[in-house]
């Protein structure tokens, strides 16, 4: 409890003084699945099937971060700084970072997502991009302002570093390396971020690179950003910034061997061991990954990544962030937004075309009355004759679903299904398309209204105000229905800190009615649900009832009480400040209104009103001090407003006037 002081001859000054004093106490205080990556920035995507993980490189921060195939992380390999090629060896166990700024090679043990070797490649030499081919690991490396291609031989009992083996000194950085085990003794160098793009063919099966093929230029191309030779050897497939399309040039001669069209602008490039080409794009306002069968310029599929920042622009693809599970079950996608948050999003059966389904069945229609579901199917992909869809149907007597049968899709697509809906209430048809070897697998859903007959609830005592603590009996009246007979009765009071929750839940009696007592002390809103039945519609309804405070006041230092003007006046000598004591239901940040009035010409009239923030418990204490006029009829009480009070949990509750004169 507090004590607070309030000067009387402001609180009790009458309109027709001259003169107010102010206030001297302070005032009161009145969904494929995506999964965001702790990363900075990327270098490249690696997957390994083996131990199912997927590893990331952060040039940025230095690390390599690994996940699972759910996007989870399940490791991270620090102190790698500007790490950025990754390659798997062959039997998954060993992946090979290529660090540059430690001027080294770090083979990381995929199985326990730690550091197992460092390989130094020599001082300045700042390797980056790695491929194995040819029994050893080839490396691209920046190397004093040029770059060149180097190797490391870990076959011996030590390991041997060789630079310089492209003799020609042709790159003016480090140059992207890629391999494949279709050509396991050749290694295909690119630009990186040059115009124009020139592309180059090593055979190391000796040991040593001996350039076969070399092309300036490549079919008018600049800024490589990423390339990936396909699984049988044969070619090489390069994402440019120019142009809008996934080039592919021969291993032999590296003349033009085709393209995989794409849009603004290629940045990655990954291809499955059966030859399906993912092609990435940096594209904001448009598809980000497209799906290729092995030599088809037309996508099969095409992913179009949402807008998780702040810009007009989506989520883009970062560079070389694309990476193939080893089944093609899976392709794994590295964006960011414009704030640089990063994702890794994970694609399913992404070689399989696309495939639309709609379904549309009546908004409303009657029980027991024949009805039809309509749609279409659709894809890029045509599909076999005598293709069928399901339909199932989803309601009140079949809540997990009963198979209704299948339906034949036409020529355009398009399919038609009658049924009889045997429920009311909400009846929802699914339609599925279990897809085949080229085509993704589609539901749609569709719902009908199915009507059914309204029956009456009630639910007393709406808009009553009690006293607090009342104890007041509820009854929910409920009219005819089907098997259904019962009624739930919640109680949610006013205030955040006490949930909506369920006092009441029964069969009603003969007379339709179910009761029960509830002790008020916040205002409540009482709901009655009737969840209905196959013949007899839902209903809900509500009732609020109103609960005052308790609210207690009392004045101390009065000298003598008497009874004047039909009401008890306490006498207080001018030199004596009153006491007024407030106890009040007490509430997280509550006020009361303390209120004074002084009787002049013939009606009581305001002199004083303010907000005051109750202590603990509920308790206030406020003294009048100075020198307050004598022979004055004054008043005062303190009194909870609804809202005004500081919150909304009560309804206004005013206390009893206490009535005061002062004396000489």
């Amino acid at each position: 409890m507090r004590t607070r002081t309030l000067p009387a001859a402001t609180a009790l000054a009458v309109l027709f003084c001259s003169a107010a004093l102010a206030v001297t106490s302070a005032a009161p205080a009145l969904a494929d699945s995506s999964s965001l990556l702790p990363v900075t920035s990327t270098g490249d995507v690696v997957v390994d099937g083996v131990h199912q993980r997927v590893f990331i490189s952060d040039p940025k921060s230095g690390k390599v971060v690994a996940t699972d195939y759910s996007g989870t992380v399940v490791g991270t390999i620090a102190s790698l700084p500007g790490v950025r090629g990754l390659e798997l060896s062959a039997d998954s166990g060993t992946l090979y970072a290529a660090v540059e700024d430690a001027d080294a090679i770090v083979a990381i043990d995929t199985a326990t997502a730690t550091e197992a070797h460092r390989y130094p490649t020599g001082a300045g030499t700042q390797p980056e991009y790695p491929a194995l081919a040819g029994g050893k690991l080839w490396f691209g490396y920046r190397g004093s302002g040029t770059g060149n291609i180097g190797s490391l031989d870990l076959s011996g009992t030590d390991p041997v570093v060789a630079l310089g083996q492209d003799t020609h000194k042709t790159w003016n950085d480090a140059p992207i390396l890629a391999s494949s085990p279709g050509a396991p003794g050749t290694v295909v160098a690119g630009t990186s971020g040059q115009s124009p793009n020139e592309l180059a063919v090593f055979d190391v099966s000796s040991g040593s690179a001996t350039r076969t093929a070399y092309a300036w230029d490549p079919g008018s191309s600049s800024d490589l950003s990423d390339l990936a030779v396909t699984p049988d050897g044969k070619d090489v497939v390069t994402a440019s910034g120019s142009p809008y399309k996934q080039q592919v040039f021969k291993l032999s001669d590296l003349s033009e061997d085709g393209s995989y069209t794409t849009n603004a602008y290629p940045n990655a490039v990954d291809i499955a061991p059966d030859g399906a080409v993912a092609a990435g794009t940096f594209s904001w306002y448009d598809p980000d990954v497209h799906i290729f069968e092995p030599g088809v310029s037309t996508p099969v599929r095409q992913y179009d990544f949402p807008n998780t920042g702040n810009s007009s622009g989506a989520d883009t693809l970062a560079a070389s962030g694309l990476a193939w599970a080893p089944d093609a079950s899976k392709l794994f996608a590295v964006s960011y937004n414009d704030s640089d948050v990063y994702s890794l999003r994970v694609l399913d059966n992404p070689t399989k075309a696309d495939t639309g389904l709609t379904a549309t069945a009546p908004s409303t229609a009657p029980r027991a009355k024949s009805l039809s579901v309509t749609g279409k199917l659709t894809s890029n992909a045509a599909f076999p004759s005598g293709t069928t869809v399901s339909v199932r149907r989803t309601d009140a007597e079949s809540p997990s679903g009963k198979l209704l049968g299948t339906a034949t899709v036409g020529a355009d697509g398009s399919y038609s299904f009658a049924d009889t809906p045997p429920a009311g209430g909400q009846v929802t048809y699914t339609v599925g398309y279990t897809g085949d070897e080229y085509h993704a697998a589609a539901t749609a859903t569709t719902t009908a209204n199915i009507t059914r007959t309204a029956t009456t609830l009630t639910l007393s005592d709406n808009g009553k105000v009690y006293a607090y603590n009342t104890a007041v009996k509820f009854t929910a009246h409920l009219g005819t229905t089907y098997k259904n007979h019962t009624v739930e009765i919640y109680a949610d009071p006013y205030g955040t800190d006490k949930p909506n929750k369920l006092i009441k839940s029964g069969t009603v009696d003969s007379s339709g009615n179910l009761s029960t007592t509830v002790y008020l002390t916040r205002d409540t809103k009482l709901t009655a649900k009737y969840t209905g039945d196959t013949r007899y519609a839902p209903v809900t309804v509500t009732s609020t009832v109103g609960a005052r405070v308790k609210v207690s006041t009392a004045l101390s230092g009065y000298y003598k009480t008497a009874t004047a003007w039909n009401q008890t006046y306490r006498y207080f000598h001018k030199s004596k400040d009153p006491v007024f004591d407030t106890t009040m239901t007490p509430y997280p940040g509550r006020k009361y209104k303390v209120e004074v009035q002084g009787y002049y010409q013939g009606a009581w009239r305001s002199t004083h009103s303010e907000y005051l923030e109750l202590g603990a418990g509920g308790k206030d204490t406020l003294e009048l001090t100075g020198t307050p006029p004598t022979g004055v009829r004054f008043r005062i009480r303190s009194s909870y407003i609804d809202t005004q009070s500081g919150d909304n949990v009560n309804s206004t509750t005013y206390g009893t006037w206490k009535y005061l004169i002062f004396t000489s």
